[in-house]
């Protein structure tokens, strides 16, 4: 899918963690935030399972395996 670049406003601490995050964890970032404003911008109200089972299916189209996911949550937890 084409991407066009935006500018938005994000409070310090997002931004910060923006700034911080590796290049692949930006393109998350951008994939999840992009997702999410297509929900937020006049598509019909879709249910919780069809946004997770969209946001899942970009996900993997994207890249992420079961196994990087599990090791991004473990990083997380301090595992």
């Amino acid at each position: 899918m084409p991407t066009t670049a935006i500018t938005i406003e994000v409070d310090a601490v997002a931004a910060a963690a923006y700034a911080a995050a590796t290049p692949e964890e930006q393109r998350k970032m951008q994939a999840m935030l992009s997702l999410r404003l297509q929900d937020l911008t006049g598509s019909p109200v879709k249910s919780l399972r069809k946004t997770i089972d969209r946001m899942s299916r970009e996900a993997q189209e994207n890249g992420l395996t079961p196994e990087i996911l599990e090791s991004i949550l473990r990083d997380e937890n301090g595992e």
